[in-house]
Formats: structure tokens, sequence, C-alpha cells
């Protein structure tokens, strides 16, 4: 069966193939959540789309109820045939023993009836009314079973990107696989306190290399313009000189 096939691991490379297909071929194969999904575990939902793995550990997009989230292969398996959304067995009534112990604790708390008082049998023919016998109160209906919470979905992951490219500094930030900001171009000073704040040599090192060749570069510059300069006011000062 294809549930024991996916077990508890997730999915493996036939059912992520076989789910490229169906995807392929305009189909939404459904999945079942798995335990280390959490609460949602044994819910059933539909994968919508496969994201690039390279780019987040979360990258098989599943629609469930009217969300569509990214989870890891790890936190769904396909689901079985006729599977449905996981629910609670209801507790079987236990015979009551002379002296029955406090049950356990249910999974759901239920409303008991109220005991039921009973009265002595009046005399026949009369009644506190005057008007016959008066009916037995009738006993409380238990109230419906509260239900669970509903399930937490995971937030997408939230990742903000600095990134050096042929002498620009950029910033760009996305949610899962959602750009919340294009790459846009910031000052270099800006760039440099933000790399201030992550404390890691290694970061530190190459963010030096390159404010140090980028230093370099500015003053071959400038000695070239200073130089171009030079020869500027030379000959300007020639054609300024009297004949």
């Amino acid at each position: 069966m294809v549930a024991a096939r996916a077990g508890a691991r997730g999915l493996d490379e036939g059912d992520l193939q076989a789910i490229r297909e169906s995807l392929a071929a305009k189909r939404r194969p459904k999945v079942q959540f798995t335990e280390s999904a959490g609460q949602i575990s044994g819910q059933v939902g539909q994968v919508v789309a496969l994201l690039d793995p390279a780019e987040s550990d979360e990258w098989v997009v599943v629609r469930f109820g009217r969300d569509e989230l990214p989870f890891s292969p790890g936190d769904v398996r396909i689901a079985p045939k006729g599977a449905a959304a996981r629910k609670p067995a209801a507790a079987e009534p236990a015979a009551a023993p002379e002296a029955a112990p406090p049950p356990p604790e249910p999974e759901f708390v239920i409303d008991k009836p109220a005991p039921v008082r009973e009265e002595p049998a009046a005399p026949a023919g009369s009644s506190p009314t005057g008007s016959g016998a008066a009916p037995p109160p009738a006993p409380r209906k238990p109230a419906r079973a509260a239900g669970k919470p509903a399930a937490k979905p995971k937030s997408p992951a939230l990742t903000v990107t600095l990134a050096y490219t042929e002498g620009e500094w950029t910033v760009a930030a996305a949610q899962g696989s959602k750009a919340l900001a294009k790459p846009y171009v910031i000052k270099p000073a800006e760039a440099l306190r933000m790399v201030a704040l992550v404390d890691v040599p290694g970061v530190q090192e190459a963010v030096d290399q390159i404010m140090a060749a980028e230093r370099s570069q500015a003053e071959q510059e400038a000695d070239r313009l200073r130089a171009q300069l030079a020869e500027v006011e030379a000959r300007l000062a020639e054609l300024t000189e009297p004949a």
C-alpha cells in the first residue's frame, strides 16, 4: 500500500517524482501530514507546487484549508486512498464496577447529565397540584463536545539578503517563496553597518577585502584624474600666455 511505503519518514524520491508528474498533468495529489508536522498530523492537504530545494528546506507547497504553505518532504506523505482529516475516536462506555475509580481525563470535555433525585411515591389519587401525579424532572442533555483548537499553520521563513555584486551593495527580502522586496542598491556605509551586526569573523574578513579593493581602485582613479587635470591646466596656461 502507498501509505505503508511512505510511512512516517515522509516523501521519498519515488513519491516526489509521482507528484511532479501529477502536477505536470494539472492534478493536485493528496498528501497526509506526518507526526513531524505537529498538531495537524493526520490531516490531508493537496500539493500545489514544488519549489527549489536549494533555496529552503520547506519546498513542498501544500494547500490546507484556505492556506498554501511550504513544508519539508518529511512533514508529509502520500495520502492513502479515501484518506480524510483524522478525527478522534469516541470513547466507549465502560461497565460501572461496584466501586468505580474516577475515569481518566477524556480528550474532549463533555458535560455529564445531572443525577436525578428520586422523590418518594405520592399516594394514589393525590398530587401536589391536585391534578394527578407530577411528571419526573427531565434529565439534562449532555453538552456538545468542545472541539480541538484549530491547528496553527507554520509561518513561512523570512529571509533578508545583503549582497555585493559588480561594485554595488544590494538588499532583498522574501517570505517563503514570495518576494517582499526586490534587490535595491544601498550605500556602502549602510552595508557596513549591517555587516557589523553579524559577528562572524569570516564575513568581516570578506567585507574588509572588498572595501580594500574598492579603496585601491578609487585611489587609482583619483591619481588618473589628477594627472589629466594637470595636463589640462598646463595646456590652458600655454593658451593664456601673451604672444
